[in-house]
């Protein structure tokens, strides 16, 4: 029996189950939040962009003051809408539809990793009721479709690598650029795509074949966006130049005193601060001739490498606190009442720990490798750059739930008399 074979069915109605519990959870948050109001602050950027892109079929210069952002939600919220963003219900009921279907495709990456019914249903289960999982996909926010996007690049390329076929791979790649013109630091796990390479069982010839087709179905994805950027700015910008701020930002003198802030008034006035300060930042580069988004992006990249090298202790010292903000099982009391904050964060724990076991356990060793690299590779890209709690969900989460899953089994009494 082939390994494409020997995966058991998780079930119509068990599917169904997973997908009404999923949609209830975060229709109850979209309900108790407002369901016509966009409460996530970088939801006028995209309703601009979409709205740009339907009434002009053209994607602006700027969604922002200082940048523009990835098309990949932008476009998808044009479209749901029917052209008009500012149908906040429709587009929290899309979310929330993205969300549940998220939660299938974590079922169905379970069953490949597992091959257990009962692990694929709690995995797709709990992922229905994580509550950031819920919160991220509750409202008018990009990681909904990138849940999904990055997901099914995931499952297909776990099938593609069992099957094999290089048609997967090369959707799994579509997936991921489309995952990628959606949350750039995705980018970072892109190159898990030529996983394929460690497969064994399949001779080298055929690896590299259904690596290349990976790779390729991601360029092609990417490649008519980038082309977009060329003729608009006249220089190669990949994605989007979002990224040279985040990564001026995250590494400054203010990013250091963000974790300094002990209450909510401060982090405002920080801010604020930090606004003013990539004005500034702007408005030097400008006075030098330099306005374009690819030579901004190189200016803050080559001033803030400078700006750590001459101060290594406090880089370091930074570079800490980013990765224990990165890592710690609790959301900011900043933003957050301390009853959300114990509870989240003894789930987290207890999560932590199942998925700790999990990965130990699991029996496919070169899937659990790629799960941990898909950890190692969203934490480095975000330490590098700008830390939060929201950017961790959609790398973190899906990888906790369906290990912790798997752990948690592994604890039941009856677990070895049905293996």
């Amino acid at each position: 029996m082939t390994a494409a074979e020997n995966f058991p069915g998780i079930g119509a109605k068990a599917l169904f189950a997973i997908f009404l519990l999923a949609l209830a959870a975060r229709l109850a948050v979209v309900v108790v939040t407002g369901a016509s109001t966009a409460r996530f602050g970088d939801a006028p950027a995209y309703q601009l962009a979409a709205r740009a892109l339907a009434e002009t079929g053209r994607y602006p210069a700027k969604t922002d003051e200082y940048y523009f952002r990835p098309p990949g939600y932008a476009a998808f919220l044009a479209v749901v809408t029917l052209g008009h963003p500012d149908r906040v219900r429709v587009a929290k009921l899309a979310s929330a539809v993205l969300g549940a279907l998220a939660c299938l495709l974590l079922a169905f990456i379970a069953v490949r990793l597992f091959r257990r019914r009962d692990v694929a249903i709690a995995a797709g289960a709990a992922a229905a009721l994580d509550p950031s999982l819920v919160m991220v996909t509750s409202d008018v926010q990009s990681e909904p479709l990138f849940l999904v996007l990055i997901l099914s690049a995931g499952f297909l390329l776990l099938a593609g690598v069992d099957r094999p076929s290089s048609t997967l791979l090369f959707v799994a790649g579509v997936a991921m650029g489309l995952a990628i013109l959606t949350r750039p630091s995705a980018i970072f796990v892109a190159p898990l795509l030529a996983a394929p390479l460690g497969a064994r069982r399949w001779p080298l010839r055929a690896r590299a074949h259904l690596a290349a087709a990976g790779v390729l179905g991601a360029v092609l994805a990417l490649a008519p966006w980038t082309i977009r950027n060329a003729v608009v700015y006249r220089e190669f910008v990949l994605v989007s130049d979002v990224g040279g701020f985040n990564f001026y930002l995250g590494n400054s003198d203010l990013m250091a005193r963000f974790y300094e802030i002990r209450d909510r008034k401060s982090y405002d006035a920080w801010s604020d601060e930090s606004y003013a300060l990539l004005g500034e930042r702007l408005n030097e580069l400008a006075a030098a001739g330099v306005t374009s988004p690819g030579a901004v992006t190189r200016a803050l990249v080559a001033r803030t490498l400078s700006d750590a090298a001459a101060r290594p202790g406090k880089t370091a010292l930074l570079a800490a606190r980013k990765i224990w903000d990165w890592l710690r099982p609790y959301p900011n009391p900043l933003f957050w009442p301390w009853p959300i904050v114990l509870g989240i964060g003894l789930l987290y724990v207890v999560l932590y720990a199942l998925a700790a076991r999990g990965l130990a356990l699991a029996p496919r060793r070169g899937a659990t490798l790629v799960a941990l690299a898909v950890l190692v590779a969203s934490m480095a890209a975000h330490v590098m750059t700008l830390v939060s709690w929201r950017y961790r969900v959609p790398y973190w989460d899906p990888v906790l739930v369906l290990y912790g899953a798997f752990g948690a089994g592994t604890l039941l009494p009856s677990w070895k008399r049905s293996t």
